[in-house]
């Protein structure tokens, strides 16, 4: 994406990004200084990430306030939009560790789902230019409640966006060297001499390096279409043999002695992503590395009550009856049997 054209759609504006300090929020705050908005606002739940990224933004030529809270809690969303008005809403702010995030499933969909449900409207009704949600490839027919909520989300900006108000979503696939991704933790347990936990010899994942994930999201915040957009991307990676070439470009004295253990898949994990559900078709964009995605399904009418009971299933703590709702807005979602033992145990 040239560099003009996000300095067009930046510069002397008012920018948010929730999630700011994360490895993707905060490679994409550190970018966005380049295009000299006029006042950039970074929000984050974690006091040690906010004064990290605190201690990188400096001398930059735009104005910037470090917001400490969550995303999901409204009064302080209302606070943020009464007293700087964003233009523009980077949403990087999510819960993503799929394995925590089944023995956490009301903090899922809490932040997740619902928060980003009110962060739309509250982005309409104050008449946001252009919100940019950073959706996952674990959307598309889910089997964890993290890619379930995170199609909710998805979801909630269709229903909610507006010929004024643009709405768009890009679902990234793993991005290298962010908390969690897997070579991170291949290297140090290869630097402490094995074993490498593998899941499955079969799995495969998609990778992204962290700027090339940047660029594609400053990228969907250009183009004109609320929509959902995909990159464009190779084959996936095999994560066992990933691990083997790890191993072999290690520089350990004792690589030739490193061992890989499969541990089988966690809970809520694939064997392999998916960028499209069957119903939805990609389509070329301006930008050779983005897909614009297409579908035929038309938006739920009774989407808003259905986030209504959601909310007040959360808000009670009832996992069968938060998974029941989430079922009728994904109904490729099929939980996990961790997710649904204790569920079941409840219900009996």
């Amino acid at each position: 994406m040239e560099d003009s054209n996000v300095r067009a759609a930046v510069e002397d504006r008012v920018v948010l990004v929730t999630g700011a300090g994360g490895s993707i929020g905060s490679a994409l705050a550190g970018r966005l200084t380049l295009f000299q908005p006029r006042h950039l606002i970074l929000l984050d739940h974690s006091e040690r990430n906010l004064n990290e990224i605190r201690s990188k933004i400096t001398n930059n030529n735009s104005r910037t306030s470090f917001v400490l809270g969550s995303v999901s809690d409204l009064d302080l969303l209302a606070e943020i939009f009464g007293t700087y008005r964003p233009q523009i809403v980077f949403h990087a702010a999510a819960f993503k560790h799929v394995p925590l995030m089944e023995l956490n499933p009301i903090a899922a969909v809490h932040n997740n789902a619902i928060a980003t449900y009110e962060l739309a409207k509250l982005c309409r009704e104050k008449s946001v230019s252009n919100l940019i949600l950073l959706s996952t490839d674990k959307a598309v027919n889910p089997i964890s409640i993290m890619g379930a909520s995170k199609r909710v989300a998805e979801l909630a900006l269709n229903h909610t966006r507006t010929t004024t108000a643009h709405m768009t979503a890009v679902r990234l696939g793993n991005v290298l060297s962010t908390e969690g991704s897997v070579v991170p933790l291949f290297l140090s347990q290869i630097r402490n001499g094995g074993p490498v936990t593998v899941t499955d010899p079969r799995a495969t994942r998609y990778f992204f390096p962290l700027e090339e994930a940047v660029d594609l999201v400053l990228s969907v915040a250009v183009q004109d279409a609320s929509e959902i957009f995909i990159p464009t991307v190779n084959a996936p990676i095999n994560i066992h043999a990933m691990a083997l070439e790890l191993i072999r470009e290690s520089k350990s004295e004792n690589h030739n002695d490193i061992e890989i253990s499969f541990t089988g898949l966690r809970p809520g994990d694939k064997l392999t992503e998916e960028f499209l559900y069957a119903d939805e078709a990609a389509h070329s964009t301006i930008d050779p590395r983005l897909f614009r995605v297409v579908s035929d399904i038309a938006p739920l009418d009774s989407f808003d009550a259905e986030i209504n009971s959601l909310s007040r299933a959360v808000e009670a703590r009832n996992v069968p009856a938060t998974i029941e709702v989430i079922r009728r807005l994904v109904p490729q979602y099929q939980p996990s049997e961790t997710l649904m033992r204790p569920v079941r145990e409840l219900i009996a």
